[in-house]
């Protein structure tokens, strides 16, 4: 009991927020529990993929920069992400209920915290609750940041009237998450003293940019398209 409290409670508060946000006109819960469930079901597709991509593994052991960089980048935020953003698209992209700038952070934020649960189920129990409060402070808030970069994108490429925007926005909504994911398991996998100096700055960049994404889409959303 102490695991699944310790794994849920930081996931339930940000996904409450986050709804809590979307102040215009709030989404059906029915698809927002849709969108967690898919999210937490991105898992078994993730874990495939990571492990196909870890076969590759063996060619980047020639500098530990190298391992942390392909385990990071390739295996952890390529394989996370690009799951998160398939779910995102098949359940939402085309769904009527997407008719706000700000609908397409909800929607990332609660398939990428559905991931993120169950992740942090997993690593409590391997682990212990022991972990619970710093992956309640860093991680799950990590995956929902990026879940918002995911989303900004989104909306921005859906909303575009300009087809090249489109395409540049609906790109972005899949790289910068990639990037952002990619560079923070980096710092930590590498463990370098110079780059985690630089963890608590980038923790502190991704904060920032975060709510103000949420700030701008959330002023445009009171201007229905």
């Amino acid at each position: 009991m102490q695991i699944l409290i310790g794994a849920s409670a930081p996931v339930l508060i940000i996904l409450f927020y986050i709804y809590y946000r979307d102040k215009y006109e709030k989404e059906p819960i029915s698809l927002l529990i849709k969108a967690l469930v898919l999210g937490m079901l991105t898992v078994i597709p993730v874990i495939g993929l990571e492990m196909l991509l870890r076969m590759f593994l063996p060619y980047f052991e020639f500098s530990n920069r190298a391992h942390a960089f392909y385990r990071a980048v390739i295996v952890a935020g390529f394989s996370e992400e690009l799951l998160k953003f398939i779910a995102f698209y098949l359940l939402i992209w085309k769904s009527k209920e997407y008719n706000e700038r700000f609908d397409g952070i909800v929607y990332a934020v609660f398939v990428s915290l559905g991931f993120a649960w169950i992740e942090n189920i997993k690593y409590l129990i391997s682990f212990g609750p022991e972990i619970a409060l710093m992956r309640g402070v860093l991680s799950v808030p990590a995956h929902a940041l990026f879940g918002v970069t995911m989303g900004y994108y989104f909306s921005l490429s859906k909303f575009s009237k300009s087809k090249s925007a489109k395409k540049i926005f609906f790109s972005y909504a899949l790289i910068f998450p990639i990037v952002l994911h990619g560079a923070y398991d980096f710092i930590l996998m590498a463990n370098e003293p110079l780059g985690m100096l630089a963890f608590i700055p980038f923790i502190i960049y991704l904060w920032i940019t975060g709510f103000k994404r949420m700030k701008y889409l959330s002023n445009q959303s009171k201007f229905k398209p």
